[in-house]
């Protein structure tokens, strides 16, 4: 078997993506078809394309991808172009689009709908219109400074309101450097701060024309600005995202500078006018009362016999004194009577005639002592005088005096006589001494 005519899977596939590479008709590809398995990613994206019978795998680089100027999501009719080429690593072809927009409805209109869905979503469409002020004194215009907008504006306002002073601030209404433009100039009259109103648009055009009206940059600062908007792109029949965030929206530049100034001078200055006629016949009126009022007061007792005005008031002045003399003089009596009962019982409480009581009752204890002292003495006495009286009795030396003796030996009382043997030598004691004696013999009873 001759193996040299066996290619490896890796010459094959490269191969076939050098015949890809190589084939003028895959370079630009047209193609049509439903967009699937997409999903969102950071850089680049990869999905399929698909019809009844065919699918095709497809990636979109992340540079191209920032030219889409709508969402792409899965199940949407899509126009792309792109190149064919073959991935090596997995074998399988893919087309690499270079440009994308959707079948069936234009690309601005469907990125018109979904920039709408999204800012409604955020409420940017539902919050409440800022009121227009009334009395303008400055209005900024961000428009075109060479189109018949601004002219129109100025002609309005200074036919309705010539004092208002009317600003301009060029931009480009056109083009793809004109919302970023827009929104600069939109900003930089809020930097200013000074302008009661600001009204931004242009005249009449394709949806293409109107666009940068559309962009969600221009949305924002609108919503963002500090400055009520009124907002004036196109004709009566087109409507703008800018439109739909405004506080007020005006079909044509000349009812932009209308709302813009509600009142026109001279009805101001006409109902200024009768104003001041009717403050002055007010003022009079009030004036002729007031006087009347006053003559009124000067015919008054207060002023013809100002003493009077104060009589009461002296009279009341001089009870109150006395009562107060005399309610000072009672309130000195109670503290005095307070002061004398507080002495009298400090005087009883007093330390000095506790230590007098407490001696008199020490000296008292002492005659007590000494005299429950003695008595208990003398009756010690007495009764130490018969108890010896009674031992006196007793005593064995009385009865001794009488005759009698004892027996003792060896320093032992002889009781018996069966404590005594022949032989033994004994002490017999008597009542002035002793005397000893030998036992000859003994005989019991």
């Amino acid at each position: 078997m001759d193996r040299s005519q066996y290619l490896t899977v890796s010459e094959l596939t490269s191969y076939l993506k050098q015949k890809f590479d190589r084939d003028p008709y895959l370079k630009t590809v047209y193609l049509t078809g439903e967009l699937s398995n997409f999903r969102l990613r950071q850089r680049h994206q990869y999905f399929s394309i698909k019809d009844e019978n065919a699918v095709i795998d497809a990636v979109m680089f992340e540079r191209q991808f920032r030219q889409v100027n709508f969402r792409p999501e899965t199940g949407m009719k899509i126009l792309v172009v792109g190149h064919i080429g073959l991935y090596e690593k997995s074998g399988r072809y893919q087309i690499y689009v270079d440009r994308m927009e959707p079948d069936g409805l234009g690309a601005l209109y469907l990125q018109f709908e979904q920039l709408k869905k999204k800012l409604g979503a955020e409420g940017l469409f539902d919050q409440i219109p800022r009121p227009i002020p009334q009395f303008p004194k400055r209005i900024a215009v961000v428009t075109s400074l060479d189109g018949a907008v601004i002219r129109d504006i100025n002609t309005t306002v200074r036919r309705r309101y010539p004092i208002a002073q009317v600003v301009l601030f060029p931009t480009v209404v056109q083009g793809d450097k004109a919302a970023t433009d827009i929104a600069r100039q939109i900003n930089r009259a809020n930097q200013i701060g000074n302008f009661d109103t600001m009204i931004i648009g242009r005249g009449g055009g394709s949806l293409e024309d109107l666009w940068p009206f559309n962009e969600e940059i221009v949305a924002r600062a609108i919503d963002d600005s500090h400055i009520p908007v009124i907002s004036s792109v196109g004709h009566e029949t087109d409507t703008t995202i800018a439109d739909l965030v405004a506080d007020q929206r005006a079909a044509t530049p000349t009812a932009a500078a209308e709302l813009a100034t509600p009142n026109r001078l001279a009805d101001v200055l006409m109902t200024i006018q009768d104003d001041q006629v009717r403050l002055n016949n007010t003022m009079k009126k009030l004036i002729d009362f007031d006087r009347k009022q006053l003559q009124k007061q000067l015919q008054s007792y207060i002023f013809q016999q100002p003493s009077r005005l104060y009589e009461n008031y002296a009279q009341k002045l001089d009870q109150l004194t006395q009562t107060l003399e005399n309610n000072v003089s009672n309130l000195v009596k109670d503290r005095l009577n307070r002061v004398q009962q507080l002495q009298g019982r400090l005087q009883i409480n007093s330390p000095q005639h506790t230590i007098e009581r407490a001696q008199e009752t020490v000296t008292q204890l002492q005659n007590r002592l000494l005299s429950s002292a003695k008595n208990s003495q003398q009756q010690r006495h007495q009764q130490v005088t018969s108890l010896i009286q009674q031992l006196d009795s007793l005593s064995p030396l009385k009865i001794m005096g009488r005759g009698y003796s004892y027996v003792t030996y060896r320093n032992s009382v002889v009781n018996t006589v069966k404590e005594l043997k022949s032989g033994q030598q004994v002490s017999l004691h008597f009542n002035d001494g002793k005397a000893t004696a030998k036992i000859i013999g003994t005989k019991e009873n």
